[in-house]
């Protein structure tokens, strides 16, 4: 009879029982979004409501680095902000070890953007205005891949 409850259990993992925003049923990914403009910010937040994820947000990475704990499963931060830039707010978590993907959002065409955002680990790169299908398919994969 283990046998067989183990053997179900492995089932249950390996088909992970996620929904199709790769969260475990009965519990939703919080993601924390730094964005200064209050329209984007609103809009992306109810992108990720309606896609299922828990959100908090936040005006700038300042107010951010105090929001940011150990319950966030991904952070989406936009690059130019004040005080505190989207890649500032970066290097400051990385700094405290804290490894939580990150998702930056711009409305930047600057290719050198995308050198300093790979060398501070950032999972993707979306170009405003953002995409709502776009956005939570990005989400589902990095926090599928997260998890394992």
């Amino acid at each position: 009879m283990l046998g067989w409850y183990l053997c179900f259990l492995r089932i249950i993992i390996a088909n992970e029982w996620i929904n199709g925003n790769g969260v475990f049923m009965g519990q939703k990914s919080k993601i924390l979004v730094v964005e200064d403009n209050d329209f984007v910010r609103m809009q992306i937040c109810r992108f990720l409501t309606d896609g299922g994820y828990d959100t908090c947000e936040s005006s700038d990475g300042e107010q951010a680095l105090v929001t940011v704990s150990a319950d966030i499963a991904l952070v989406i931060v936009d690059v130019r902000m004040e005080p505190l830039s989207g890649f500032d707010f970066i290097r400051a978590i990385r700094g405290d070890d804290i490894d939580t993907p990150v998702i930056l959002v711009t409305g930047d065409d600057n290719p050198d953007l995308l050198g300093e955002a790979s060398k501070l680990g950032v999972c993707a790169v979306l170009k405003k205005p953002v995409q709502k299908d776009r956005l939570i398919k990005i989400i589902s994969r990095i926090l599928h891949v997260e998890r394992y």
